[in-house]
């Protein structure tokens, strides 16, 4: 795709709102989204790092956690001890954070978009053995020396190269919106997304990422069955301050709403700073609040 045709199909932008993929691609996540109910999870790096895995495996479900996300690793020890941890508490781990900031798949420097297919392809790999069904993934960064439509296009033309390996093992790629200056509308997001033409490449919606720049509900309501995972934070707009759960700005029963439209079911995972066990068992409230509609903190 070149310059030209890229603005073209940014002005044209062929995507019918409320148009949804096939039955077999709008379902194709598997157990996450199994008994239609949205569940609370959190990322391992928020569980107090002086336990051991299995500890914080333990602490996690004693507080409320239905689910983990855990980051990736070469190490095979962590990889057993925290799949040892998942089937010893019966706490799964849904998803990997995998991220893409270290070796971004934007690059210009094409040794290091290599780097970071492989880097991906080794975290699904993780996420397999983890026996996780999606892993999140910022496709990429732009910046003074990145150009909005090479970012566009490179980060398209490397994630298509891992769409294989995706496929075969079964792990969805989740694009996250992040600030990256990237995707910056639901409009754009729908059509990066619709370009793959893969039930493999779907969305890891952040709710508090968006606030600073727009209403969270609308993008849910865009993406519709694009959003396979959704990461929880709160944020006040005036003074531009990430906050706990239901102090920002947040509409969080919009959210609920929008999420139902969509035949959303699966995790809300929290991502957020860490903290002690009466830190954790508070959050988890206030997790379940939100997704009870009672969002008084």
């Amino acid at each position: 795709m070149n310059r030209r045709e890229f603005l073209i199909g940014a002005t044209a932008t062929a995507v019918t709102l409320g148009t949804l993929r096939s039955k077999s691609e709008a379902n194709a996540l598997s157990q996450s989204n199994a008994d239609g109910k949205l569940k609370k999870g959190i990322i391992f790096n928020m569980l107090p790092g002086s336990l051991s895995v299995e500890d914080r495996f333990k602490l996690a479900k004693d507080v409320g956690f239905e689910g983990i996300e855990a980051s990736p690793t070469d190490d095979p020890a962590q990889v057993k001890a925290l799949c040892d941890a998942a089937e010893k508490t019966g706490l799964p781990i849904h998803s990997v954070i995998f991220g893409g900031w270290q070796s971004p798949l934007s690059s210009p420097d094409d040794n290091v978009g290599k780097q970071g297919v492989e880097e991906l392809k080794r975290a699904l790999q993780n996420a397999k053995d983890f026996g996780a069904d999606g892993l999140l993934l910022v496709p990429g960064v732009v910046n003074e020396e990145v150009r909005y439509v090479d970012c566009y296009t490179r980060s398209q033309k490397r994630i298509k190269e891992v769409i294989p390996t995706a496929e075969k093992l079964k792990i969805p790629i989740l694009i996250e919106n992040v600030w990256n200056n990237f995707l910056l509308s639901p409009l754009e997001a729908v059509r990066y997304i619709d370009e793959f033409k893969s039930k493999w490449v779907q969305m890891y919606f952040d709710v508090g990422n968006v606030i600073a720049f727009g209403w969270p509900q609308d993008w849910i309501r865009t993406l519709g069955p694009r959003v396979k995972k959704v990461h929880l934070k709160d944020f006040k707009k005036g003074p531009r301050e990430w906050v706990n759960l239901l102090e920002g700005d947040v509409n969080w029963p919009e959210i609920k709403a929008s999420l139902g439209e969509v035949g959303y079911s699966g995790y809300l995972t929290a991502e957020l700073s860490g903290g002690d066990e009466k830190y954790l068992r508070d959050l988890s409230e206030r997790m379940s609040k939100i997704i009870a509609g009672t969002t008084k903190a």
